[in-house]
């Protein structure tokens, strides 16, 4: 892949994101003012996926083995 297509195709993509969020219309000051609200937003949802949906996903998971009547590896048998 060229370097200056690859150029070109990512300054179309961010005239469409202008486009879509009508940016392009905004003042230099308010434009920063955006960018920065959107990137912050963007920084916390990853950061909360991040640390809470692999906790979430285990304890799902081991809610339905338990529901399934599966038993911890480590549990000690009772009767021999």
């Amino acid at each position: 892949m060229d370097i200056k297509s690859t150029k070109y195709y990512l300054y179309w993509l961010y005239c469409q994101f202008e486009l879509i969020t009508c940016s392009y219309l905004m003042e230099p000051w308010e434009k920063l003012l955006f960018y920065t609200f959107n990137i912050t937003m963007l920084v916390m949802v990853l950061y909360t996926a991040y640390v809470f949906v692999p906790v979430h996903v285990s304890t799902a998971f081991q809610f339905f083995l338990h529901l399934f009547g599966n038993q911890h590896e480590n549990t000690v048998s009772i009767v021999k």
